[in-house]
This record gives structure tokens, C-alpha cells and sequence, in this order.
């Protein structure tokens, strides 16, 4: 094991990491072998993982134990289901990938861009997410549209982005606002209050209003700087009618394709599958997703799953069925992945692309806790 790098090498790294996205770099060349190729070279990558798990496991950590989990999750769902599922994840993956690509065409309409290789990136993303804490996953793909795509710059992919979060976030204030209606006697609980105060009720309003407006004035200066950057990822906006061809549409349909796989995943534990049984899972997975530093939010999801569930199955099912699915898919996702980077961007251009993005994603990520440090010790200074 090595030492952990000085202050010196690190400013050094972060140096060299802030010189590389200041710049527009020229796209990766990858290799483009043939068919058969390809075939094989996926052939080598699963062997060579073999051989790197059995070498982790003599090194102590316990790949087998994990496989060993992996496989009562599959040996416990029948196989309809977990070819359903694993169809429907699949789906997830391909459309949210389709939405990408008409961002990135918009954004970049001289560079080219081709489905696979953005479907490829983002295949990286979730298998990363699965397995990685802090979204490191998410960066590594911004990372390697930077790579791959001519002209394009970090600020730029950033703000593609947020565009492609847009339809996300939606749906996910869909859910808790759901999640809140549907608790008996909510808006007793929460605005009772100002049924009897209505005064007081106004002058609240009026201040809320108020604080907005001064909190927009204080970051439009912020936002014109960003923008004049950040514009030409987000330029499928200024386009109505294609935003909601390209990016909205599928992004709804994977959408659809994630609470399917809940509903399956539910089905096949025998937990009862409702709108309303769908929804408390998936607005349980996100606060998980959102309050863990774990890899793939493991352990909290289970927690929340199983005390989500307890109205409508025993704890033992809601956590089997936590832990199943979550093991199924994370795995799935990763064999996606990497068939993916083998088929498209071949042996050596794949293996570069992915260590060098995932490389600058941690520097990045690095760059952002120091900066939050620093915000708050001059906050607190």
C-alpha cells in the first residue's frame, strides 16, 4: 500500500488538474477494431476481472462473500422477473442516455456526436454510482464528454447537466409532494396554524417574497458570468419544442422504466405493488441517494426501505428486497458498462478514457470539498 500523497503533491495534482479543464482538449482517439475484435477483447476484460477478484480475495477483501450475496439475491427471484427487471434497467439506462445526446447535439452540433459513445459514458456513470461514493460516477462521465466531444469544455457539459435535471427534479418534487398529501391530515399538521391567522399568514408570505427577490438580485451577477460559459451546454432551451422531443420525452420514458423496476423488484419478493407502494420506495431511495457517503447509498436504503415498507410486509422481506435489487441491478450495471467500453471505444481507448475521466473526476470532487472548507472557515473567521 502507498503513502498518502503530501500537501505539495496534491497542490501540484490539483495544478495540473486546473490547467487541463481550463482548456477545450481536442477529442480522445480511441481504437475502432472489428466486430469479432470487440467480441474478444469483452471476453478478456471478464476474464482479467476474474483474475483480479480472485487476487482480492487472497489480499482479504471479501469479493467472495459479495458474489455469495449476489447470487441467493438471484437464486431468490424467479426468472420472469429478473429478466423483467433487468430489461426494464436496461431501458432506464438507454433512454436517460437518449436525452444526453440530444443535449450534447445541441450543445456541440459541429462535433459529430454519435449515440454510443454518450449511452457508453453514461452506462460508466451508473456502474460507478453503484460502487463509488460522492457521485464520482456522475463526474466521471461529465469528464469524458469533455474527452470525446471537439470543442467541448467542462463549464459547458456542467450546464448540459443541470438541463439534463431539470425533468429529474420535477418528478422527484412529484414524489414528495405526493409522499406529503398522502399522510392523513398534513395540511392540519402543518398549516393549522394559520388557519386562524390569516394576518399572520401574509406577513409570512410577503417575507418569503420578499427574501427571494433579494436573493435573486444577489446571484443574477453570478449567473450572467456563468451563463456567458455555461450557455452553450444548456442551448437545447432555447428550443422548446425540442427540449421536449429530445430530452424531456425520454427522459420520462426512463423515468417510467425505474418505477417499473421497483415494481418488479416488489412483485418478485411478493411485497404488494401499488402507486403508493411504488412511490414511498423510490422517495426513499432518494433521500437515501442524498444523505449517504456510502457507495450506492448501501445500508441507509435498506434502513429507509425497511421502515417505508412496514405497513404492507415484515421487515426481513422489505430488507431482502432491498438488498436483491440493489445487488442485482448494481451488478448488471456494471457488466453493461463494461461490455460497452469494450464494444464502442475498444481495449486501450476504453481503459484510457475511463481511468484519466475518473482521474480528473476525483480531483474535481477534491476541489470541491476544499473549497466548501474554506467557505466556511472564512465564515466562521
Amino acid at each position: 500500500m502507498g503513502s498518502n500523497p503530501t500537501p505539495a503533491a496534491k497542490a501540484r495534482r490539483r495544478s495540473e488538474y486546473s490547467r487541463r479543464v481550463s482548456t477545450a482538449p481536442e477529442p480522445t482517439l480511441v481504437e475502432a477494431p472489428s466486430p469479432g475484435h470487440r467480441v474478444m477483447r469483452i471476453a478478456v476484460w471478464l476474464g482479467a476481472l476474474a483474475v483480479a477478484a480472485l487476487i482480492c480475495q487472497l489480499l482479504g477483501i471479501d469479493i467472495r462473500g459479495w458474489i455469495s450475496n449476489l447470487w441467493d439475491a438471484i437464486s431468490d427471484v424467479a426468472v420472469g422477473y429478473l429478466v423483467a427487471g433487468l430489461a426494464l434497467q436496461t431501458v432506464q439506462t438507454v433512454l436517460t442516455a437518449i436525452a444526453w445526446v440530444g443535449i450534447l447535439r445541441a450543445a456541440y452540433p459541429e462535433a459529430g456526436i454519435k449515440a454510443m459513445p454518450i449511452l457508453t459514458c453514461y452506462a460508466v456513470s451508473v456502474a460507478l454510482n453503484g460502487v463509488l461514493p460522492a457521485n464520482i460516477g456522475t463526474f466521471t462521465m461529465l469528464f469524458m464528454f469533455v474527452a470525446i466531444i471537439a470543442g467541448a469544455t467542462f463549464t459547458g457539459i456542467f450546464a448540459g447537466y443541470l438541463v439534463q435535471k431539470i425533468f429529474f427534479t420535477i418528478a422527484g418534487a412529484f414524489v414528495y409532494l405526493y409522499l406529503f398529501l398522502s399522510v392523513p391530515g398534513s395540511f392540519d399538521i402543518q398549516l393549522g396554524g394559520l388557519h386562524d391567522h390569516w394576518a399572520l399568514a401574509v406577513v409570512i408570505t410577503v417575507a418569503v417574497l420578499g427574501g427571494l427577490v433579494i436573493l435573486a438580485r444577489f446571484l443574477w451577477g453570478w449567473v450572467k458570468k456563468l451563463w456567458a460559459q455555461a450557455k452553450q451546454g444548456g442551448a437545447i432551451l432555447a428550443r422548446p419544442r425540442e427540449y421536449l422531443v429530445k430530452v424531456a420525452l425520454p427522459s420520462a420514458g426512463g423515468y417510467a422504466a425505474k418505477l417499473g423496476v421497483v415494481a418488479v423488484f416488489l412483485a418478485a419478493y411478493g411485497i404488494p405493488v401499488t402507486f403508493h407502494t411504488v412511490m414511498t420506495v423510490v422517495g426513499g431511495n432518494s433521500i437515501a441517494n442524498v444523505t449517504s457517503v456510502t457507495p450506492g447509498g448501501v445500508g441507509v436504503n435498506q434502513a429507509i426501505n425497511t421502515a417505508t415498507l412496514s405497513d404492507v410486509t415484515e421487515p426481513a422481506t422489505a430488507t431482502a428486497y432491498s438488498l436483491g435489487q440493489q445487488l442485482i441491478t448494481t451488478a448488471w450495471n456494471i457488466l453493461l458498462a463494461i461490455a460497452l467500453v469494450a464494444f464502442v471505444f475498444g481495449w486501450h481507448g476504453g481503459r484510457q478514457l475511463v481511468t484519466g475521466s475518473y482521474a480528473d473526476a476525483k480531483d474535481k470532487v477534491g476541489e470541491m470539498k476544499d473549497n466548501r472548507k474554506a467557505k466556511k472557515a472564512e465564515e466562521a473567521g
